[in-house]
């Protein structure tokens, strides 16, 4: 047991008295014993109980279980209510300004600008080709730099390319002005993935993912207000078609959120604002704990890329990302699939807020329930499960009742496992920073070329029933089963091999150290 604070006085105070310069030495040998511990990444899976993890830290190693209790809830508040609210409105901005040309679709945006449904769907593709350009580089950028400045940064290029987009007059401006918002909003969800993995537990993560990641489903019941505000009553205000003023209102909104956020947002544990020394420690400890000890500050940036592209779990989280992006295929037309159901614009419009409302209430359920648990296999099953249903019910039948129904089932299954295999991918390949960034970079980019055939699953030509989209969403849904099974198995084999090498069995009575998460 280390000694109390008290005692330390006691020694200290006679060390003073008596033999200063013994104590100066042990004092030095004891920080450098601390600085090398720090440096020492333990083996994958060794056992590090949290007491050696504690005593790395000079303001922690003296406090109890008790205090130390105390002082992680007052810091986890703190960290809650400065990021959760801050990244959810970043985020819900950053959705909102994907999904816009939507509905704007609806106020007459590809009919103005004399767009064929080739060159739409061209001007869709290409914002995608700039999100995946942007992907990597941004991401890595991210890892090594001060997230307080750099997301708002990229959140205000971003808005600056929305307040163009009224001055576009044909469909080549429409590519250039959607590519250039690709490439800026490129890093931005891969990067709130790495900070929201760097500040919070294995178990807290998914339901912190889904408070943040479902800034995209209440940004989609934003956006069928706002288009019913704007696009139906601001038509022809000032020469502008409603329109224009959509993604003006729109851009002037993001960039106070960017501007805002300088002052809130969060740096890294280590170096943020609003925690004292011991908090900060506390915040480091926090993550330590969850790592399993391992510290994910250390490693290079290419070594990092190296692991990441060498590692399986990399693709087999590719693979579930890009299937759960396509199984979402069906977002950047559902104001033409529910204008099929007979209703006017603005109950088009309206209507399109309940699916999402629901989903949202959905995915936080899951992610506590998968954090409790520590299981997300069938978190992410289970829902997509439900999602391929929904979309069998959408593409089989006209009623409008049932069709309505498919679409929340549909919406529900697919949001959920977006934000839990976020969740999973960061927990299972916890350090370094630089391998978890690229990792979630890798897989965020390869899921986005979805969008580059996606679009041309939904021809006009497709309605009612829009079932070559149909099949497209089934095919994902059956791809995330698939991948979630992949990372299942390799998961229980690493698992296995480290229950081997650490002679752990469930009547050992041993403690087990970190495993991976199934």
């Amino acid at each position: 047991m280390p000694p109390s604070p008290s005692t330390c006085s006691s020694d200290s105070e006679a060390g003073e008295q008596g033999t200063p310069n013994t104590d100066i030495k042990t004092m030095e040998k004891h920080i450098e014993d601390v600085s090398e511990s720090k440096a020492q990444q333990p083996a994958e899976g060794a056992y590090i109980p949290s007491e050696e993890i504690q005593a790395r830290f000079e303001l922690l190693r003296y406090l109890s279980p008790e205090q130390m209790d105390t002082l992680n809830k007052r810091v986890l508040k703190k960290i809650d209510w400065h990021m959760m609210p801050c990244v959810t409105l970043m985020f819900l901005m950053n959705y909102l300004d994907r999904i816009n040309v939507s509905n704007a679709r609806l106020a007459g945006l590809q009919s103005d600008l004399n767009m064929s449904d080739t060159v739409w769907n061209a001007g869709i593709s290409t914002f995608y080709v700039g999100y995946l350009v942007g992907q990597l580089p941004g991401n890595l950028l991210m890892a090594k730099s001060n997230p307080r400045w750099f997301l708002p940064v990229i959140m205000l290029m971003w808005s600056c390319g929305t307040i163009c987009m009224p001055a576009m007059t044909n469909g080549v401006g429409f590519c250039v002005v959607r590519f250039f918002i690709g490439l800026t909003e490129a890093p931005f969800f891969p990067a709130l993935t790495l900070l929201t993995s760097s500040w919070y537990t294995k178990e807290e993560s998914p339901m912190r993912m889904a408070i943040w990641h479902a800034g995209n489903t209440i940004s989609n019941i934003i956006s069928g207000f706002l288009a019913a505000g704007i696009l139906e009553n601001m038509d022809g205000i000032s020469g502008l078609h409603a329109w224009q003023w959509f993604f003006l209102i729109e851009g002037i909104a993001s960039i106070a959120v960017a501007v805002a956020s300088f002052i809130f947002l969060p740096a890294w544990p280590h170096n943020t604002r609003f925690l004292s020394e011991e908090e900060s420690q506390m915040a480091q400890y926090r993550v330590l704990v969850s790592n399993g000890g391992r510290d994910e500050t250390v490693g290079g940036t290419w070594d990092g890329v190296k692991d990441a592209v060498k590692d399986p779990f990399t693709w087999f989280f590719c693979l579930m990302h890009f299937a759960l992006v396509t199984a979402q295929s069906f977002k950047d037309f559902l104001p033409s699939i529910i204008k099929t159901f007979g209703f006017d614009t603005m109950t088009t419009y309206l209507v399109q807020a309940p699916p999402y409302a629901i989903a949202y209430a959905f995915a936080c359920a899951a992610a506590w329930s998968c954090g409790r648990l520590q299981e997300s296999t069938w978190h992410i099953v289970i829902p997509i499960i439900i999602s391929a249903a929904g979309c069998s019910i959408l593409i089989s039948t006209l009623n409008v009742g049932a069709r309505y129904f498919g679409i929340i089932l549909l919406i529900c299954g697919t949001y959920s496992g977006l934000n839990l295999q976020l969740s999973w991918e960061t927990t299972v390949v916890p350090s370094p920073r630089a391998k978890k960034a690229a990792l979630i970079a890798i897989a965020n980019c390869i899921s986005q070329s979805s969008h580059w055939f996606s679009p041309y699953f939904y021809p006009t030509s497709q309605e009612p029933y829009y079932r070559m989209g149909g099949g497209l969403v089934l095919m994902g849904c059956a791809l995330v089963a698939v991948s979630a099974f992949a990372v299942n198995w390799r998961g229980r084999r690493l698992n296995k091999k480290l229950d081997e090498a650490e002679g752990w069995t469930m009547h050992s009575g041993s403690e087990r150290g970190w495993r991976y998460k199934l």
